[in-house]
């Protein structure tokens, strides 16, 4: 087992999601990369700078979890994460992976409901948020976040609907061309631009490969020029054939 892989088991998510005792205010940076912000007024901006908080999460822990109730809408500044659920048989299925850019579980928000999945750190990561109260706040007065939100769920639709399609699919590389095309999406990942930091063993954990097999598919694309694996990552060269890569 590894020690992402065991402190996954052993880790409990605090009540808040945000591990609240290391959190901190974002720094000017951060919040320049968060890419709805610039959509809202100035009241509604200097209200989101006062609740924002930012906290770093080990590989391995719970930004999320099933049963808990929702207190947070989250955003990745940086990092890895997974969403992922568990089946009837006890064994976790992953919906997608989370690189930076990604502002998720906006669905959850708006319900007021539960958490459904589960969303842990593959490494560490840094990870921002707001209130619920926040977040329904903006929803209520801010046309350019309504609209945000709602192409976040359009977006997050095809996603899904993409993932159910490579579940069906039986060659490794392809499932790995789609995998990873769905991680370079432009709108649901801005902040990956050309270049994701994932690895191999990564990767494989998300697609639901070994990390033999990973490489070979990693190889394969490679010689095909849709993606050049670099050092700690991946650049990806022609998104569009990615996406609907298919061998032979």
């Amino acid at each position: 087992m590894s020690k992402a892989q065991a402190a996954a088991r052993g880790s409990a998510a605090p009540r808040s999601g945000l591990l609240a005792a290391r959190s901190r205010r974002a720094t000017a940076d951060e919040l320049a990369g968060i890419p709805w912000l610039a959509r809202l007024d100035a009241a509604e901006r200097s209200r989101v700078r006062d609740d924002l908080r930012v906290v770093p999460v080990e590989a391995g822990e719970y930004v999320c979890r099933i049963g808990r109730p929702v207190t947070y809408w989250f955003g990745v500044l940086d990092g890895l994460l997974k969403m992922s659920n568990d089946s009837a048989l006890g064994m976790p299925i992953t919906f997608t992976g989370m690189p930076p850019g990604g502002w998720f579980g906006e669905g959850t928000v708006l319900k007021r409901e539960v958490y459904r999945y589960n969303i842990q750190a593959l490494r560490r990561s840094v990870v921002a948020g707001i209130g619920a109260d926040t977040f329904h706040w903006l929803v209520d007065r801010s046309l350019g976040f309504n609209r945000f939100v709602l192409d976040q769920l359009n977006e997050r639709l095809g996603q899904f609907i993409a993932a159910r399609e490579i579940d069906r699919l039986t060659h490794p590389d392809e499932r790995v061309a789609r995998s990873l095309a769905a991680l370079f999406h432009p709108l649901l990942y801005p902040g990956v631009g050309e270049l994701l930091r994932i690895t191999q063993q990564e990767l494989g954990y998300l697609v639901g490969l070994s990390r033999q097999r990973t490489n070979e598919a990693l190889a394969a694309l490679q010689r095909a020029r849709l993606i050049r694996v670099e050092y700690g990552g991946v650049r990806v060269l022609d998104r569009e054939r990615l996406r609907v890569y298919r061998v032979g």
